[in-house]
């Protein structure tokens, strides 16, 4: 296995944990279909651990799809 590989799998497996830890928006999906409007349009902002999570996420979903373009073309 050469480094990018190695690198690929470790942000693979780390993504699918950040995730899993993301809270679910679920609840505001259901509200579309039992007619409570009350929270579904209302602005929430990510904060503290929230935050660092969702960053986080991005930056390793964009470093996965700039890893795989470079293998892809190796």
């Amino acid at each position: 296995m050469t480094i990018l590989e190695i690198a690929l799998l470790v942000i693979c497996v780390l993504l699918i944990i950040l995730v899993l830890l993301q809270s679910g928006k679920s609840d505001d999906a259901g509200a579309i279909f039992s007619g409570s409007t009350s929270d579904l349009f209302k602005n929430r902002k990510e904060r503290g651990s929230e935050l660092v999570i969702s960053r986080t996420t991005l930056v390793l979903g964009l470093l996965f799809v700039i890893i795989c373009t470079v293998i892809s073309f190796i």
